[in-house]
């Protein structure tokens, strides 16, 4: 009797299974991500960051393994999963890059004024300049250097032309390191580029496009900036005192010409850095 019960309740178990791996075996739906309807179609097309980022706000985080519900199709060398869905991305990602391509003002970084010397190193740059037996070095990244541009929607049924479209500008925080021979320590400015200023129309009155967060005196040949070292926050600053320091990085070339100049140089190499990521991704993809 109790081996009849067993192999009952085995049976169950086994048609339970069986109801579940069937389940299993369904495709998983999942949501289509749209673009936000208050975001605009700029020159630098960047659609793939055009799409609804409110996913993260919201916990929402997408599964990882919800891929092995897709059904794969001929594979080749690589041994990785290739689907339709691939496909298609591969295709999107093709013509991302031509427009991106023919959108390019140049394939050679502009030239920096002043005597500038150009080292890069991924997406980080250093311009060094000498100065009457000072040394003058800035460094700065592209990365996360182009301001979010959200605008008014458009009224239903209009669309901007391309000359209205705003243009993609990079606008990355750099340092400003002032070396003397005499001096075992750099004279460091934390330097950024404030919204209010750079949406100045034409017209208004001339001021600084750039402004200086921190100062602070930091150790020769230092990388890292160490916080034992006191530094000087302009944000409740003596006007004289912001001016004075001000004027000493414009007697070094750091003026409003040069961050400018800057800024041109920073989106030129922040335009070839997303054409080559696209281009990476998009061999990620096909498995190139």
């Amino acid at each position: 009797m109790l081996k009849s019960v067993v192999r009952v309740v085995g049976a169950a178990v086994r048609i339970s299974s069986a109801s579940t791996s069937t389940a299993r075996a369904l495709p998983l739906i999942c949501p289509t991500l749209s673009s936000p309807s208050s975001a605009t179609t700029r020159p630098f097309t960047r659609s793939l960051w055009m799409l609804n980022n409110n996913g993260a706000s919201s916990g929402y985080r997408p599964k990882l393994f919800s891929s092995k519900a897709l059904n794969p199709s001929v594979s080749c060398g690589c041994g990785g999963l290739h689907t339709e869905g691939d496909k298609a991305f591969g295709d999107f990602l093709s013509d991302e890059i031509k427009e991106e391509r023919k959108i390019q003002k140049s394939k050679s970084l502009p030239k920096m004024s002043g005597g500038w010397e150009l080292e890069m190193n991924g997406t980080e740059a250093k311009l060094t300049r000498n100065v009457a037996g000072e040394k003058v070095t800035i460094t700065f990244n592209v990365n996360n250097s182009i301001p979010p541009n959200f605008e008014e929607e458009v009224e239903q049924g209009q669309q901007k032309s391309a000359e209205e479209e705003p243009e993609i500008v990079s606008t990355p925080n750099f340092v400003v390191e002032v070396t003397k021979q005499a001096s075992k320590h750099s004279l460091v400015f934390d330097c950024h580029y404030p919204e209010d200023e750079m949406s100045r129309g034409e017209g208004e009155e001339e001021s600084d496009i750039f402004a200086i967060r921190e100062v602070s005196f930091q150790p020769e040949g230092d990388s890292e900036w160490k916080e034992t070292s006191y530094t000087l926050n302009t944000d409740s600053l003596d006007w004289a005192l912001y001016d004075h320091l001000m004027d000493f990085l414009a007697d070094r070339g750091v003026d409003n010409t040069f961050a400018d100049e800057l800024m041109e140089l920073s989106t030129a190499m922040e335009h070839q850095e997303y054409i080559k990521f696209l281009e990476d991704l998009q061999g990620f993809v096909k498995c190139n």
